[in-house]
């Protein structure tokens, strides 16, 4: 009996101790019963782009803060030349690419069989003709040389500029894929270089004129404001755009850029930095 007993009270001590020692699992109620699980914090998106060094780079690390707040992480890839941001955003190295018109993409689809799509117009860079030999247009010598981009909507671009200044005479002057061979005058007889847009601001002092690109005249340390012998007007159809492709430019995070890329802050900035060489297209 005694032996029974001693072993009722052991068992039921072991119980006692075992019901003292649980605790509840306060992750997942509390007192009132209801759940003070943590919402897990939001996934951070990487984005990569595409851009060549001035004004776009620049632009895109303006708004990389902004971006990281709202859980976009900008990463921003650097070219010198026209063609890899939109053969690596197709193949899809890159997200997006911040560079380019329409114009130039759309005769890129056409010449590269690829099919990437314009997200929102950001900002017009006026095309401009520089030289470190003459100070007007009026200037120009007979038998000057000209350099001019060599890709196909750029330089029917520099074309057009060039004819508007009475300097050529062109079959249609709007046509973006104007060449040489569309030159119907040439009264000062210019011969017209087609060079590697790239490589026009280094290569200026070999041209009594060249036209270069804004972004390249920036980066070459030239003011298109004052340097340019003539340029581009505001009714430039030329508005630069981010890139992207079908399957990702409705992403939120492609859209989360799109709005920081056209959002009052950065219209500023490029009114701030650029003091008109850059002017803002929305």
């Amino acid at each position: 009996m005694k032996k029974w007993l001693v072993s009722f009270l052991t068992l039921a001590l072991i119980v006692v101790l075992a019901a003292c020692g649980s605790k509840p699992n306060n992750s997942s109620s509390d007192a009132a019963g209801e759940s003070t699980d943590k919402p897990a914090a939001a996934e951070t998106v990487t984005l990569t782009v595409g851009a060549t060094a001035k004004p776009h780079a620049e632009i895109l690390k303006h708004i990389q803060p902004a971006l990281e707040k709202e859980g976009v992480k900008l990463v921003i890839k650097e070219f010198s030349d026209y063609v890899q941001p939109n053969v690596q955003t197709f193949q899809k190295q890159l997200d997006a690419n911040f560079f380019q018109h329409q114009p130039y993409l759309d005769n890129e689809n056409k010449q590269r069989k690829m099919d990437l799509v314009p997200v929102v117009g950001v900002h017009l860079e006026p095309l401009g003709a520089y030289s470190k030999k003459v100070k007007s247009a009026d200037e120009i010598p007979d038998g000057a040389t000209v350099g001019i981009p060599n890709d196909a909507t750029n330089g029917g671009r520099a074309l057009s500029l060039l004819a508007k200044q009475g300097l050529i005479t062109l079959k249609d002057p709007n046509k973006v894929e104007s060449t040489v061979k569309d030159i119907t005058a040439n009264p000062k007889n210019l011969k017209i270089k087609e060079v590697d847009a790239a490589m026009l601001p280094r290569q200026l002092s070999e041209f009594d004129l060249a036209v270069i690109n804004t972004n390249y005249a920036l980066e070459a340390s030239l003011d298109p404001t004052k340097d340019a012998l003539f340029i581009e007007g505001k009714d430039s159809p030329y508005v630069n755009i981010l890139v992207a492709r079908p399957d990702n430019k409705d992403s939120d995070a492609i859209k989360k850029l799109a709005a920081a890329l056209t959002s009052d802050d950065v219209k500023k900035f490029i009114e701030d930095t650029y003091k008109g060489a850059v002017i803002p297209a929305f």
